[in-house]
């Protein structure tokens, strides 16, 4: 059933205001009022835009948010090693390491989410739109931990396991910590129920050619490896139990004290 309209919406925060973006040749002139996924994705795109602007504000952060970004890449690509041999998990582990993960700037990315937002709702079932909310979630969470643990790192000092260890074992943060691996555990679990529903492909290749005429291309692109990887899994709960095992054993070999729970990159 069609959402019945109501009047003009205006996001807070400056991300959409007025009228939707016209980003085909038949927008609206006015669509209904958000849901919950749709609220809440706008909320996660403000949280995002907030770390930009701290990253932007400060090259020296933002370098040193990349080297920590690079190390905890490498330290994935090690703990994940025979999985990243397998061809049928490649992809997804590439996903997680590069678009959620890896080291970079991805406010392009971001502030291109909040551009489209308006079309993806028309095109995208609303379960969709709340995968990509968490999705933008963790990748957000990620970068919060890892501004936190650089503050608690000695400054200009290489960066080693123990000292990584020492780090990441706050206290407070634990529960941060925990939530992380249920994150990738949900939107990875998401991905794998949508990506076999030919209403979802086809919404993605709807969004395709609007989206790169508006200078969209990288956010597309974003979504379509996502959904290819998952996809390319056929069934990722094993995967999912993988990866949720063991970044729970590290998370409580750190949290025990040990300073060497993975070798030394």
């Amino acid at each position: 059933m069609r959402r019945p309209r109501k009047a003009r919406v205006t996001y807070h925060g400056g991300l959409v205001s007025g009228a939707p973006l016209d980003l085909t040749p038949t927008a609206r002139d006015e669509y209904a009022m958000p849901t919950a996924a749709e609220t809440e994705l706008v909320r996660q795109l403000e949280r995002a835009r907030a770390l930009h602007e701290e990253r932007a504000a400060s090259p020296q952060l933002a370098a040193a948010l990349d080297r920590l970004a690079a190390w905890q890449s490498k330290r994935l690509r090690a703990t994940y090693a025979d999985l990243a041999r397998e061809a049928r998990y490649a992809p997804a582990l590439a996903f997680f390491q590069t678009d959620l993960y890896g080291p970079g700037d991805f406010s392009r990315r971001d502030a291109d989410l909040a551009r489209v937002v308006p079309l993806m709702v028309r095109v995208l079932p609303e379960g969709v739109i709340a995968t990509i909310s968490r999705a933008m979630d963790l990748s957000t969470l990620a970068h919060e931990l890892d501004r936190a643990l650089l503050s608690r790192l000695p400054p200009r000092a290489p960066l080693s396991v123990e000292t990584y260890c020492e780090a990441f074992r706050a206290p407070a943060e634990r529960g941060a910590r925990e939530r992380q691996i249920a994150l990738i555990v949900a939107v990875g679990r998401a991905l794998d129920r949508y990506v076999g529903k030919p209403v979802v492909r086809a919404a993605l290749a709807t969004m395709r050619r609007p989206a790169r005429l508006a200078g969209l291309g990288a956010l597309q692109s974003f979504l379509e490896r996502g959904v290819a990887a998952f996809r390319h899994i056929g069934g990722a709960s094993e995967f999912l139990a993988i990866v949720a095992t063991r970044e729970t054993a590290l998370l409580n070999a750190i949290f025990s004290g040990e300073n060497a729970p993975f070798p030394e990159l």
